[in-house]
């Protein structure tokens, strides 16, 4: 095996690939990047895999003579990171993987491709998506998933296909967030429901590029994303999330129209005296059209009032856990946000100033503790 690339390109190759590969593994050839030449049209192939999802890659390159080896992954991406910039040639020799580039040059041992398992199809592609709006709208609901591994449902995001509309969800029980976006299907009435590991997600949308259409492939145990020559299929998470329909129905909520950039910097603001998990408190007021927001206990406070419409009631207050808070702001982009309100210690939700139902974040409400 013989090969020739850019460093940039071998580097950003290998760098996505490594994605997936575990930190600790009692089968080392799991830690191990599978390079392939021997594919037609003179491309590289770069593939890992651990037990719970894959990763393949493929980019140009001048293959001298094709062939295929595997090396440990985390030692060639830090290879590749400190190789001087410009061609890399890249060959077998016995033993040992060798990378060269002006001048400096590497040697790796080979791991035994006989031991390294097949990487996993991928499954039927039920249609695409938009590669930017598919990664926004992981990142918006992604912040509302669980940490608590001994709930794996709960860590996980929902994706729905229904016709023409795809849904992702995620909650900890304490928020929920849900997106929908457009999806065009490969056929009519296209259906699923399944649950992937918000981290796993998470790192697949980043990984995407800017631009293009991503393939959603799924089955009954994986999802697969294929996009620009590259390739991620995750084993789905077992269990259901709860449905989000009758907990976002609410019934003559007060309204509130508030500046999205102004509030999440007051948020922030008043944060830095609430210790732990102290609320972040907020009083509406129809009169004055403002809100005051405050934190803190005894003499350590803060306190801001901003501008802000209140419809639906003379004066409101609610307090937040100020991370949610926060974690549901940094989630929109609109100018201004709308706050549907029921009260202290009831449910909240949070949407764009013309409530639409494409992207919403509900937060459930706590107890003020100031007077």
């Amino acid at each position: 095996m013989e090969f020739r690339i850019e460093r940039s390109a071998l580097t950003e190759a290998v760098a996505w690939a490594a994605r997936v590969l575990p930190v600790r593994s009692p089968v080392p050839v799991l830690g191990g990047l599978l390079l392939d030449t021997t594919g037609e049209g003179g491309r590289l192939r770069i593939s890992g895999l651990d037990y719970e999802a894959s990763a393949r890659i493929d980019v140009d390159a001048e293959v001298v003579r094709p062939g295929r080896v595997l090396v440990m992954g985390r030692r060639l991406l830090d290879i590749c990171k400190v190789l001087p910039e410009g061609p890399v040639e890249c060959a077998v020799e016995g033993s040992r993987f060798t990378v060269a580039g002006d001048g400096a040059r590497f040697g790796l041992s080979v791991l035994p491709l006989d031991d390294y398992p097949a990487l996993p199809a991928l499954p039927q592609v039920r249609g695409s998506v938009d590669a930017e709006l598919f990664a926004s709208a992981v990142a918006d609901v992604a912040v509302a998933a669980g940490r608590d591994d001994t709930l794996p449902a709960l860590t996980g995001i929902r994706l729905g296909l229904d016709g023409d509309t795809m849904t992702l969800a995620a909650t900890d029980r304490y928020r929920f967030a849900v997106r929908t976006l457009p999806w065009k299907a490969t056929a009519p009435g296209e259906s699923a429901d399944v649950i992937v590991s918000a981290r796993r997600l998470t790192e697949i949308a980043r990984s995407l590029g800017r631009s293009g259409l991503v393939s959603v492939a799924l089955d009954a145990g994986s999802a697969g994303f294929e996009h620009a020559g590259t390739r991620t299929t995750v084993r789905l998470l077992e269990g259901r999330l709860p449905r989000h329909e009758k907990l976002f129905t609410m019934t003559d909520p007060a309204v509130a129209v508030v500046d999205r950039a102004r509030l999440t910097e007051a948020v922030k603001r008043v944060s830095v005296v609430a210790d732990g998990d102290s609320p972040v408190q907020m009083t509406f007021s129809r009169a004055d059209a403002s809100v005051l927001l405050r934190a803190g206990y005894e003499d350590d406070v803060a306190s801001q009032r901003l501008p802000a419409d209140l419809e639906g009631a003379e004066e409101l207050t609610v307090a937040f856990n100020p991370g949610y808070l926060a974690d549901a702001l940094a989630s929109f982009t609109d100018p201004a946000l709308r706050l549907l309100l029921l009260g202290a210690g009831q449910r909240a939700m949070i949407t764009d100033e013309a409530g639409t139902d494409a992207h919403r974040h509900l937060l459930m409400s706590v107890k003020p503790q100031l007077a």
